[in-house]
């Protein structure tokens, strides 16, 4: 299914509108952004209902409020139990169990769009989200002049998260600067930012423009002086965290250096952006619990309808049996069934690592994923049929096809906008590639479709 503003946009680029398709590139991005970013950029925006982006949203942060919720409907309280049914590793558990409570409402969902609604793969919870910096997409089209006015033509809005996350930063730290705006250290672990520098660069650069200071540095960067906290040699405000429990199990040095932050947090020294307790929830194991219709006693029907309504079917591969439908099945001879529905994801791969999908598979490479899944602990889904999105080539003029994956931000203050990654549709699935290319996401009034 298509909509209004995606026909007209469509057809006045295959008409030879320049203005149009040449937008992004026309764009004024900073130079930070165009170093982390240039190569990668789709040829035009995306769109979607603002009843559809409103309605998703309204779920996220009810599933958000599920899903962190999960070891009091479920075991109790009790941390450690919730980690083992996670199939976490004892350091990491260990680690974790010692951050009890409500994390932040802070994260970012990757959805596919299935041609009526979003529906969401993963919930990445807590500080470490990459993609924010592309809200410059929608701010740099704003001010190319044929976009503008088909942006008001049609009644579009962009959200900016990088504004969002500004906003938050002057609330999260209010008391300790007076109302000032604060400055922030974006702090990885003593490995430190590799291949994510370009991209962290051109954070700092969009943050700027929010009127925010922020400054690189990693963990063992962090020091106190007179009962404040520096990173460096400049005094910072608020910490936003990029180091985790990985980080604390694998690296020297860094857990004595993440305890010394967590007590500055504590005695108000410093803001924490955000705490340990997101990363209890960020393990895509967690989403196996909502969606086994087995533990629905836990939760009330409206609540199970959001569950349903967002989530895809999953679980956790090391499961002996399984319900699908109200019948209980072997779990492995469901999945060797049902092999082209199904997708093999492990519990903390990124980028696509390690993904096995059931539709690009032969049974013998099937059954071998399943096994290893198995040993790993790794997730199954079942699979969302992604809409094909028609980008013209500013090049050719001739119209490709892409698969999108929706990288949706929420905050205490809901909706928060989107970073968009499109593949071409034949490979669906979301791996780095020079083939991937970044977009940014307007909201069209439902009456425009």
């Amino acid at each position: 299914m298509t909509d209004h503003v995606t026909d007209t946009y469509l057809r006045r680029c295959l008409d030879g509108d320049r203005g149009l398709l040449d937008a992004v590139a026309n764009a004024p991005f900073g130079e930070k952004f165009r170093v982390a970013n240039e190569k990668e950029l789709l040829p035009r925006p995306l769109f979607i209902s603002d009843k559809v982006i409103t309605q998703f949203s309204a779920d996220l942060l009810v599933f958000f409020d599920l899903l962190t919720s999960l070891p009091d409907r479920l075991f109790d309280g009790d941390l450690a139990a919730y980690c083992a049914a996670l199939d976490m590793e004892p350091q990491r558990a260990a680690i974790l169990s010692g951050f009890p409570g409500k994390p932040t409402v802070y994260g970012r969902v990757d959805a596919y769009h299935d041609g009526e609604t979003l529906r969401l793969l993963e919930f990445n919870i807590g500080s470490a989200q990459g993609g924010i910096d592309r809200s410059e997409i929608g701010r740099g089209l704003l001010q190319v002049e044929p976009f503008a006015e088909f942006a008001a033509q049609h009644g579009l809005v962009h959200v900016h998260t990088g504004a969002k996350v500004a906003q938050l930063y002057r609330e999260a730290t209010a008391e300790l600067t007076g109302g000032a705006d604060p400055v922030v250290g974006f702090v990885e672990s003593n490995s430190g930012f590799g291949p994510y520098l370009a991209p962290a660069e051109s954070y700092v650069e969009m943050m700027a423009a929010q009127g925010i200071e922020v400054l690189l540095g990693q963990i063992r960067d962090v020091n106190e002086r007179d009962g404040r906290i520096y990173l460096k040699d400049k005094r910072i405000d608020l910490i936003q965290r990029h180091f985790t429990e990985n980080e604390m199990v694998d690296e020297p040095g860094v857990t004595e250096a993440a305890e010394r932050i967590f007590r500055a947090h504590e005695d108000g020294k410093v803001v924490l952006w955000t705490t340990l307790q997101s990363s209890l929830y960020h393990n895509k194991a967690a989403l196996t619990l909502l969606s086994d219709t087995r533990r629905r006693s836990a939760f009330t029907a409206a609540e199970g309808e959001v569950i349903d309504r967002v989530l895809p079917w999953t679980r956790l591969l090391r499961e002996p049996t399984t319900v699908v439908d109200g019948e209980t099945v072997d779990l492995i001879d469901y999945c060797r069934a049902h092999r082209p529905e199904l997708i093999i994801k492990p519990q903390r791969a990124y980028k696509g690592d390690g993904i096995v999908p059931g539709w690009d598979s032969d049974d013998a490479e099937w059954a071998a994923a399943l096994a290893d899944g198995v040993e790993q602990g790794a997730l199954i889904q079942r699979r969302v049929l992604r809409r094909a999105d028609r980008v013209v080539s500013p090049e050719t003029g001739e119209v490709d096809e892409y698969a999108s994956t929706w990288g949706v931000f929420v905050t205490p203050h809901g909706y928060a906008g989107c970073s968009l990654r499109a593949m071409p549709l034949e490979d669906e699935i979301a791996r780095h590639t020079p083939f991937r290319r970044a977009a940014s996401v307007f909201e069209f009034p439902e009456a425009a479709s």
